[in-house]
């Protein structure tokens, strides 16, 4: 397991937060919405409060409640600053004594999983984008359709504090799991993550080249990327 992140051409800092344990293992990564003082905020937060309420009790109730007391906590760091404050919120949890894990899904960052030569992605975007490309609302290349990848739909702060999407997952010996922010998945193309994914052993040369390939693309975002490569026992 190993993870990094760039802070791209376009943003002065990185306003993406990354927690990784492998030892759990654990995995979070959050994407702040905009530049200022709210998206870093809001990104510490969420995944501080996340990681404390998830190791505690790694079951999908407590999960939801470590989201919950995300959404609160962000929400009142917003009230404070009195401006935009929110994030997007990807984790990856492994279940104690269990061949399983979690992933816990709240905005467009992303996990995909490697299987068998098979990438999948096995999250959905919760943007105006992601409805509008399953129900055929505008082509895939549109202005609308990219207006709308900026629309989202849940985040953490969000006003009506939604709740995560919450996935079990088996783990299987040779699966590799991609954790991202947008800022990767936008920029690095689903063949080439293929490509990096199956040809690269070693999880953090994997994690090392998708990042310096979002730079190549043009560096437009933050970028952040983790990889966990199940082994066997």
């Amino acid at each position: 397991m190993a993870a990094g992140s760039v802070v791209g051409n376009r943003y002065p800092a990185n306003f993406d937060v990354l927690h990784i344990d492998p030892v759990w293992p654990l995995v979070v990564v959050a994407d702040g919405m905009g530049d200022g003082p709210g998206s870093a905020i809001a990104g510490r937060t969420a995944v501080d409060v996340f990681v404390a309420g998830a190791t505690a009790a790694p079951t999908p109730r407590a999960l939801r409640a470590a989201v919950a007391e995300v959404q609160l906590r962000v929400r009142a760091a917003g009230a404070a600053l009195g401006e935009l404050t929110g994030c997007t919120l990807t984790a990856f949890v492994g279940a104690v004594d269990e061949p399983d894990a979690w992933i816990v899904q709240l905005g467009d960052s992303r996990a995909y999983r490697l299987r068998d030569g098979l990438l999948e992605l096995l999250t959905t975007d919760h943007t105006m984008a992601w409805l509008g490309a399953v129900y055929g609302w505008w082509p895939a290349d549109s202005p609308e359709a990219h207006a709308a990848r900026y629309r989202l739909t849940r985040y953490a702060g969000h006003p009506d504090s939604p709740e995560p999407d919450v996935l079990s997952v088996a783990l299987r010996a040779g699966d590799v799991f991609l954790l991202c922010t947008d800022g990767l998945a936008e920029q690095v193309g689903y063949e080439r993550l293929t490509e990096v994914l199956r040809g690269t052993p070693d999880p953090g040369e994997a994690a090392t080249t998708l990042l310096e390939d979002s730079l190549r693309a043009g560096g437009d975002d933050n970028a952040t990327a983790a990889v966990i490569r199940v082994g066997r026992e």
